[in-house]
């Protein structure tokens, strides 16, 4: 019956960024000034890395490239309605010019959730802040799950997401990149790997399981990952889980298709179900973002 299901099942992808062509910069959507891409990511390519890979849709995620400009991601979902849906990228500007924005691509864009990266805050501000509290409240008023880049690791971070889950129980949260925790090997990453298990007891944190290239310390199939992934489904359990490649980073580490792959092998390393990983590739973000990826 497993195979059935999974025969049925869309495998979605939770986690990738779309740019500009250099040409399309100079004509239509600039790249932010000194955050040119060294590598290309344009739709095309990655429609034709998701073909090859088996995959069906996917939540894209604007990238810093573009900034706080929307306009080229919004035209790829417009573009692919049934195949994309959008993460913005919150501003956390003082004069909270950016609670309207998330407004806008959230209701008249095609956007369905959004990302906090802390750097972007104005230096030596909290996520906590007034403005970003009005941005996380807004984000659960609209349905929009917050996605949150930890970068430098979960522990800096670790109280303001308590924080922010505890006070606004109705705002979905998403740690990407398994809050970009590695395999611990020493008692500092165990307490910070440790304090990302731990939230868990949100029942509104979920997980993207993305990037495995940024979380292993070996190489391809980053096989050192699974003992993150089977503690995560032991706390979090799968249906909190969700795959993501990091595409078009990715491209240049093991390929596209090498990551979907990837993903299967890993799990294939612990006592994962077929269901398990059902919800992994693609029911745990559908039922998140009910509606999408749905034919018109």
């Amino acid at each position: 019956m497993a195979g059935v299901s999974a025969s049925t099942c869309k495998v979605i992808d939770s986690h990738l960024h779309v740019w500009a062509t250099p040409r399309q910069a100079k004509e239509e959507y600039p790249y932010f000034p000194g955050l040119e891409p060294t590598l290309p990511g344009d739709d095309d390519l990655l429609l034709q890395c998701m073909s090859e890979a088996g995959v069906d849709g996917a939540l894209l995620v604007q990238p810093r490239n573009h900034m706080f400009d929307h306009s080229l991601v919004t035209s790829v979902l417009k573009k692919y309605p049934s195949k994309f849906i959008g993460c913005c990228l919150a501003n956390p500007a003082d004069d909270g010019s950016g609670i309207k924005q998330l407004e806008h691509l959230i209701v008249q864009e095609k956007f369905r959730a959004v990302r906090f990266n802390p750097t972007l805050w104005p230096s030596g501000q909290k996520m906590t802040n007034e403005v970003g509290r009005s941005l996380f409240s807004k984000a659960g008023e609209l349905g929009a799950p917050v996605a949150i880049q930890t970068a430098e690791g979960i522990g800096p971070y670790i109280q303001e997401i308590e924080e922010l889950c505890r006070d606004y129980p109705a705002t979905t949260v998403i740690l990407d990149h398994m809050a970009f925790c590695k395999p611990p090997m020493n008692d500092e990453e165990e307490k910070a790997f440790s304090s990302f298990l731990n939230l868990s007891r949100f029942p509104q944190v979920y997980v993207k399981f993305s990037a495995l290239f940024r979380l292993t310390r070996e190489a391809y199939p980053y096989e050192d990952t699974a003992q993150l992934l089977s503690r995560a489904i032991s706390h979090y359990g799968a249906s909190r889980i969700m795959w993501g490649s990091d595409f078009p980073y990715v491209v240049a580490e093991c390929g596209y298709k090498g990551i979907r792959e990837a993903i299967s092998h890993v799990a294939g390393k612990i006592p994962a179900s077929p269901s398990d990983l059902e919800w992994i590739l693609g029911k745990t973000i559908s039922q998140l973002f009910q509606g999408a990826w749905v034919a018109p």
